[in-house]
């Protein structure tokens, strides 16, 4: 299942967990991370790179040249991780409330739904 609006910070925040990597490395990670249902375009990643770095979640790393081009490296601050393993944490319990909300349903345990009182009249 496509995701119709990816959270990008959240996904190159996670591609930047395993340790600095340039922007093509970025794209690379989200999509593994994310099992294809997230995909940036370089447009995108590098305004949230921007974004993140003002942010103080992401720092530049450093930069090589490789064929002539340049490669900016960014890696992860200790505030990205923090709020990395916050917004995980958050989700983590978002799916715990759905399952219990699932298990309920399964279960028989949905509750019924309120009659309104002129319907009982009726």
């Amino acid at each position: 299942m496509r995701t119709s609006r990816p959270d990008t910070a959240f996904w190159i925040l996670t591609a930047l967990a395993s340790g600095p990597q340039h922007g093509y490395g970025i794209l690379r990670g989200v999509s593994e991370a994310s099992q294809g249902t997230a995909s940036l375009k370089t447009a995108t990643l590098y305004a949230t790179l921007d974004r993140l770095t003002a942010s103080g979640a992401v720092e530049e790393s450093g930069e090589e040249i490789v064929d002539g081009r340049a490669r900016r490296y960014f890696r992860l601050t200790p505030h990205g991780r923090t709020q990395l393993e916050s917004e995980t944490a958050e989700l983590e319990q978002r799916v715990a409330a759905a399952r219990t909300a699932l298990s309920l349903a399964v279960g028989g345990g949905a509750r019924p739904r309120p009659t309104h009182p002129r319907s009982a009249l009726a």
